[in-house]
């Protein structure tokens, strides 16, 4: 068998305190009392001395149920002891049923169940970016701490969340699942959203264990093409991608989920670098980690392995504790045992690893722990009562972002006759987005029917399709290649567009819906044109033809280039998928009765050949400076240079004024800290929220570092009229960073401090680190 190791020369100089001051947040996790420890370590001993080898590898099979594997050969598995956890199956009824069989198993071992909730269970609220783009902890806690306890009163133990791959390419699919470009924000996400599924007991009936994915860097992938090569500085890779990781083990994840793509040529799944040195040494974690789907046999594809059983040896001595859905260690670790090429040491390992998650989820006091009783099983799986149509509304209200306003088209005036066009207005699958878990369509509400509800008998909505999403008819097959989600109207092109235009020529307004379906921005949906498909361009440019004010709400899984549809229209909305009560807060937004705050997660670029383009660059020796462009510089020649809408951006129905920066010193001692202090004013005529931001940039270091980074932020709310002085406190500790030696520490010098309500318009301070 052949040997692979990543060891780089730099990586040998990691000193025993890698990571350990590194947390963008404070953690505050739940640390069991010794006595507990004491307890469960020698129970597991315990059982694991009773175990046969069979029964071992059955505990590190983490199953699929589906056609190829239909739950009647699951439960003749658990029966002999050949499953350690199930996912794909999300009510009560069949988790039971597979849960009744253990009493037939010899050691009664119960599996624990788990499913891909991302954001929400049965309540569905708006996709991950949408979640990031409210900026607002306590709604992105209050969607977790639900989505939990939908998920536990489903009787699953585990979430495979949260997404917290950092990704700065927006043709990639899964940027849908996550929180952005920036590492500080989607460490701060990562961690609350850990907190509120765990609480600070993952065996609580109302709570799951979190598997944080996808580990490592898997939103680096080349050309933002799924599953694709990562090849990355270390310095990059430590700084920028790998502290959500981090953040969430932080707030006490249980579980960790591999990554599919390889790093620097080792695939994550065989990479012991990734999952021993750093993961289990560095970071000190002592939870489960599991593979990602197929990924076991994918090593094989990758060229690292020369055959599947080659592949089980190098994953379980990487550190992959549970193969997830390919059976790699059930049909070859036995076989690999006998011939010494893993040790029982190896194996014993990873089985303490299943067990003690078990143990964490309550499973061994109680196998029924979230499944409770029978009597308690729900009479109907999807009712209505069991939805929480409430919360759903106020978080995705808070997760849109108002992109362009001018001359106050919104809100709008809930009079006259408004026309409501495009085919997502009316899409109640595309309204939950991708990762919809077991969210059912018919009880999503639609920007028509929320539009209707909203304004009641006050005004006219007329409503005309105007477009199919995509007419590309190899798009519309591979989207419904799997499962038909996107149905075209059999009408031509210019039919829908006629329609949609007399349907305009007699409204006051034009309220057009464009942008993705749900499966344009899902795994396995990476694209190369991240425009509006041409179909409903057509429209938009026939309608923009009857010269009635035009106001476009977007429904998209990424940022989308927009250069022509900012010129044409006079307002633009970005909800992105909203969920479960998407219609209806749109239509809040809309009407006014909510003044939109949220800011976007991600650069939108003007061009798909300016990606990746995000916010914490690197300077370089030649910088472009848009005040006083010069030929030989970093820069585009043939078009206009930087982004289409920056990071940390989105306007309000309010106005907002940020006076110069504070600093409460001119230096920092290493033991200190430094305050910078802002007026924020809502300046307008209506009540409303900004997040104000502060970055920082270290100018001048032992390596270049980023023009600005992300180091803090607030959400405040503001009466017209109103003030609030926002004070961000700086220390020592928010200086660091990872130097060439990969050390996490400061080094004096002057840093600028910039304080604002987007990462371009800024004031600007700075002190001196001593």
């Amino acid at each position: 068998m052949k040997s692979h190791h990543f060891i780089s020369a730099v990586a040998l100089l990691f000193s025993s305190q890698l990571f350990a001051q590194s947390g963008l947040v404070a953690a505050d996790t739940h640390t069991i009392p010794q006595l507990q420890v004491k307890e469960r370590d020698a129970f597991i001993t315990q059982l694991m001395s009773k175990m046969t080898l069979t029964e071992k590898i059955g505990q590190l099979n983490l199953v699929s149920v589906g056609p190829d594997n239909p739950k009647e050969k699951i439960m003749a598995d658990i029966r002999a002891d050949k499953v350690g956890g199930v996912f794909n199956t999300v009510t009560k009824h069949d988790i039971r049923q597979m849960q009744d069989q253990v009493q037939y198993s010899r050691l009664k071992i119960p599996p624990f169940y788990a499913y891909d909730v991302v954001h929400g269970q049965r309540t569905i609220f708006p996709i991950s970016l949408g979640l990031a783009s409210s900026w607002d902890m306590n709604a992105v806690a209050t969607s977790a701490r639900i989505s939990a306890e939908e998920t536990a009163a489903d009787g699953l133990n585990m979430t495979f969340s949260p997404m917290v791959d950092i990704t700065r390419d927006p043709r990639w699919g899964r940027v849908s699942e996550g929180f952005g470009e920036d590492t500080y924000l989607t460490s701060r996400l990562a961690f609350e959203m850990v907190k509120a599924y765990q609480g600070n007991d993952p065996s609580r009936p109302d709570s799951v264990m979190a598997n944080v994915k996808h580990y490592a860097l898997y939103g680096a992938a080349e050309g933002g093409r799924d599953y694709n090569t990562v090849d990355m500085s270390l310095t990059r890779m430590f700084n920028d991608y790998m502290p959500p990781y981090k953040a969430a083990l932080d707030a006490g994840a249980g579980g960790v989920m591999v990554a599919l793509n390889s790093v620097n040529g080792i695939p994550a799944t065989s990479n012991s670098w990734l999952l021993k040195d750093i993961l289990r040494d560095q970071w000190k974690f002592h939870g489960l980690t599991v593979s990602d789907h197929g990924a076991i046999g994918g090593l094989v594809k990758h060229g690292v392995a020369e055959n599947d059983r080659q592949a089980a040896a190098m994953a379980l001595k990487s550190g992959v504790d549970m193969d997830m859905a390919d059976n790699m260690y059930g049909q070859y670790l036995a076989g690999l045992l006998k011939d010494g090429l893993v040790s029982q040491q190896d194996i014993d390992r990873a089985v303490r690893d299943v067990l003690t998650a078990k143990w964490d989820m309550g499973l061994f006091i109680d196998p029924y722990r979230h499944l409770g009783a029978a009597s308690t099983d729900p009479v109907d799986t999807n009712a209505e009562s069991r939805l929480h149509r409430a919360e759903a509304r106020e978080v995705a209200r808070a997760s849109q972002v108002l992109l362009k306003n001018d001359n106050h088209t919104l809100p709008l005036q809930k009079k006259g006759t408004i026309a409501l066009i495009g085919a997502l207005a009316n899409s109640q699958r595309d309204m939950m987005g991708s990762w919809s878990a077991a969210g059912v369509a018919k009880q999503s509400v639609t920007l028509l029917q929320g539009m209707k509800d909203v304004i009641g008998n006050k005004a006219t909505i007329l409503y005309a399709r105007g477009s199919n999403i995509i007419d590309d008819k190899a798009i519309y097959d591979y989207l419904n290649s799997y499962e038909k989600q996107v149905f075209n109207d059999p009408r031509t092109p210019q039919q829908m567009i006629d329609e949609a235009v007399k349907t305009a020529q007699k409204a006051d307004v034009i309220v057009a819906v464009v942008g993705e379906s749900q499966g344009m921005a899902h795994e396995a949906s990476s694209r190369a044109d991240i425009s509006i498909p041409q179909p409903q361009q057509d429209l938009l440019k026939a309608l923009k033809a009857t010269g009635k004010p035009l106001v476009l709400v977007l429904m998209n899984g990424r940022p989308l280039t927009l250069p022509w549809e900012n010129q044409i229209a006079d307002a633009m909305l970005e909800t992105w998928f909203s969920g479960t009560e998407g219609g209806h807060a749109i239509a809040d937004v809309l009407f006014g009765d909510y003044n939109p705050s949220g800011k976007l997660p991600m650069t939108f670029p003007r061009a798909v050949g300016q990606i990746p383009l995000y916010n914490s660059v690197l300077n370089t020796g030649r910088p472009f400076n848009p005040q006083k462009p010069d030929k030989y510089t970093s820069r585009y020649f043939d078009m206009t240079n930087g982004p289409l809408f920056p990071f940390g951006y989105g306007l309000s129905y309010t106005q907002f004024s940020v006076s110069d920066i504070h600093m409460s010193a001119t230096t920092l001692a290493k033991t200190g800290d430094v305050k910078a202090s802002v007026m924020v004013k809502n300046t307008g005529k209506v009540a409303g929220a900004t997040v104000v931001q502060l970055y920082m940039q270290d100018v001048t270091a032992s390596i270049s570092r980023p023009v600005k980074e992300l180091k803090n932020f607030e959400k405040v709310y503001l009466a017209p009229g109103e003030e609030k002085l926002v004070t961000f406190t700086i220390n020592e500790r928010d200086c660091r960073f990872f130097n060439n030696q990969l050390k996490w520490a400061s080094e004096a010098g002057k840093f600028n401090v910039f304080v604002g309500l987007d990462s371009q318009d800024l004031k600007e301070n700075s002190f001196l680190l001593l």
